[in-house]
């Protein structure tokens, strides 16, 4: 079936990075997701933050580590692209929701927000590519 394909076998953008960028470019982000939503989630344990404000960062995580298996595993590009939407949503979500209470959270996040944005719209070519 088309959607199982393994990754290599995908039809990608001209555009699209080599493979091998991703690894660096994630262990950055990594970092800085690793550092401001542990921020985050102390303030919350600390009583500083509400759940309202928690909540996109968690929705966040658990969508950022469902998209490799969805991806990679799976090799489903209908769930990795609704998946990478609703990563792209809930940091949206998340930093709108923390920039009153600490500002630099949203500032650090920045580089997070464009390479979700970029990854979104490459996911959607490779799922539009491959149809």
């Amino acid at each position: 079936m088309e959607n199982y394909m393994q990754y290599g076998m995908w039809i990608k953008p001209s555009w699209a990075p080599p493979d091998w960028i991703f690894g660096p470019v994630w262990s950055v982000l990594y970092l800085i997701i690793a550092i401001s939503f542990g921020y985050v989630a102390y303030r919350y344990v600390r009583r500083t933050l509400p759940a309202t404000v928690l909540l996109p960062f968690a929705l966040n995580i658990i969508f950022n580590v469902a998209f490799t298996p969805l991806q990679f595993t799976l090799g489903n590009q209908w769930l990795a692209s609704l998946d990478i939407i609703l990563v792209l949503a809930t940091l949206v979500w998340a930093l709108y929701a923390i920039f009153r209470y600490a500002p630099w959270v949203t500032y650090v996040n920045i580089p997070y927000l464009l390479w979700v944005s970029f990854a979104t719209v490459l996911q959607l070519s490779i799922l539009y590519l491959n149809l």
